[in-house]
């Protein structure tokens, strides 16, 4: 099974939210998912974002991918810093 560490669109329309999720990279974006790792939220008050760094090490020692969005978010808020 190929684990992809990616975001899922929550919100409604022209207001987007997004959810960090471990999913089989087989199901829809939207769709299930395995473990909810944080969010992101890039409307509002500047960009919000809230991970779960012990986690997302975790499952990416565990083989996990991140997409390149994910890989970008990642870099800016420190969590391949934590390994």
């Amino acid at each position: 099974m190929a684990v992809k560490i990616r975001m899922t669109r929550m919100g409604s329309k022209k207001k987007p939210f997004y959810r960090v999720v471990v999913a089989d990279s087989r199901s829809p974006r939207d769709g299930r998912f395995i473990e909810q790792i944080g969010y992101y939220n890039p409307v509002g008050e500047g960009e919000q974002v809230k991970l779960d760094v012990e986690k997302a090490n975790k499952w990416l020692a565990n083989g996990a991918q991140p997409t390149d969005t994910v890989k970008a978010l990642f870099k800016k808020h420190g969590v391949y810093e934590t390994k």
